[in-house]
């Protein structure tokens, strides 16, 4: 499975108009091409940042989309008043769910600058998901890779800011450890609210 992420800053006022944007006619119109599984969207409310992220059955599929997207993403853009946009491809190495995430569940991604082509990181995380599992309000867990440039994102899903919170330390000793481990770079740690969680990987460890 593969998938490619926007992420971008939203006028904040137009950050629910912007979902309901997502949850209807672009999700519809994005699924009618060949080979996109699903949509996800995680929100900054804050800030106005956010990540739209659609999954891919092929890497195939998802190039063969290149000459679609690009309309889909302007009207994106506009429905969220959103600037500084910049997108990402990448493999989806693991997807990790307990259950399904509800209304008002929240998001710690992890970016990573690591060695190119390494098979580290996928090992290194799988290896972490029994302690995931253990953690109160753990919904679901992702790592995404880009192969060519070293880059690495994990994406830990809880069921409410209460149970991310109550994560963190504990997440930082992971991520730290794992880091360490790799020779890897940790770029940023941020926080979202899931908005829209129709991904539709299907499990794979």
């Amino acid at each position: 499975m593969y998938a490619r992420s926007s992420t971008f800053i939203a006028r904040t006022s137009s950050i629910d108009r912007g979902v309901a944007f997502l949850d209807g006619e672009l999700m519809t119109d994005l699924l009618d091409i060949d080979g996109c599984v699903g949509l996800s969207l995680l929100v900054d409310r804050d800030t106005g940042r956010c990540v739209a992220t659609s999954s891919w059955e092929t890497q195939k599929a998802m190039r063969a989309s290149e000459g679609k997207v690009p309309a889909l993403r302007k009207r994106m853009a506009d429905a969220f008043g959103a600037t500084d946009l910049t997108n990402d491809e990448w493999e989806v190495a693991v997807m990790h769910r307990l259950h399904r995430a509800p209304v008002g569940a929240f998001a710690r991604i992890s970016h990573l600058r690591g060695a190119p082509r390494s098979d580290q990181p996928t090992q290194i995380f799988t290896s972490n998901l029994p302690i995931f599992e253990g953690f109160s309000g753990f919904c679901s867990a992702s790592l995404l890779l880009n192969r060519d440039s070293g880059r690495i994102v994990s994406n830990v899903i809880f069921d409410s800011a209460e149970a991310l919170a109550s994560a963190g330390e504990r997440s930082t000793q992971l991520r730290t450890k794992a880091a360490n481990t790799m020779d890897a770079q940790i770029i940023e740690v941020a926080e979202f609210e899931l908005a829209l969680a129709h991904l539709r990987v299907p499990e794979h460890v």
